[in-house]
């Protein structure tokens, strides 16, 4: 795969993803590349293995690496929802397996769809009696109706189907997130400038005022992106 294929899609390590979708990166490397386990039956003990929720955009063989997309990032912030929510990892699964055979699609929690269609997904997923027994029926929509909120979709732009970029401020558009330019890495929206990188420099120069305005020359911007650029990467700290 090419440079300009890895841009199109976006990469990021997991320590990366964590920062931005604020996830442990021990907790997505489980859900992406899955897991073993040991568990003991009276004097027996077995070794169990989980199984990924999905594969991510890239293979880590490949690569060299745990790697991940732009679409993976988007899928991890779903995922944190229901985790938050207390559903139990067998509904979490289920909801991935009927939304990707509806949708037919192998990243449907970032489908445009999902965000219209996805209480009918989850009701769809819950049917099963084994499902049942974990979740109350009577509550399971008003559960469900708090993890995909609007909020949740807040800052995601679409093409017909999918989502093409993110602004993780939710209806500011300083900062965007877009598998099509720098790699998918937050950038400034109108300079194209990694906020990474502006916090850097802000950082070396002295981490004030002047430091501000050091960066905003070095990298040509006005000293308000500059800021803008500052508070993003240092939220991101904040939540790691």
């Amino acid at each position: 795969m090419n440079a300009t294929a890895y841009n199109s899609l976006g990469i990021y390590t997991l320590a990366e993803a964590a920062h931005l979708v604020s996830v442990p990166s021990r907790s997505i490397n489980k859900w992406l590349y899955g897991y073993d386990y040991s568990k003991k039956t009276a004097d027996v003990t077995t070794q169990k293995h989980v199984n990924p929720l999905w594969s991510p955009q890239y293979d880590a063989a490949e690569w060299g690496e745990k790697v991940i997309g732009f679409r993976d990032l988007l899928e991890l912030r779903v995922v944190r929802e229901f985790i938050q929510h207390g559903v139990p990892a067998l509904v979490i699964r289920k909801c991935f397996e009927t939304a990707r055979t509806i949708f037919n699609d192998p990243y449907p929690m970032t489908a445009l769809r999902f965000a219209t269609d996805g209480k009918t997904i989850f009701s769809e997923a819950v049917k099963s009696k084994d499902i049942q027994e974990m979740i109350d029926l009577h509550k399971r929509q008003y559960v469900f109706g708090h993890i995909i909120k609007p909020s949740l979709y807040d800052g995601i732009e679409y093409d017909e189907r999918h989502a093409k970029r993110w602004y993780p401020e939710g209806k500011k558009r300083d900062i965007v997130i877009d598998p099509e330019r720098q790699f998918g890495k937050p950038i400034l929206t109108e300079a194209g400038v990694p906020t990474a990188a502006i916090y850097a420099s802000f950082k070396t120069e002295g981490a004030d005022r002047a430091a501000a305005t050091m960066a905003g020359r070095i990298f040509e911007i006005p000293t308000k992106q500059v800021e803008a650029a500052i508070r993003f990467e240092e939220r991101l700290r904040k939540v790691a």
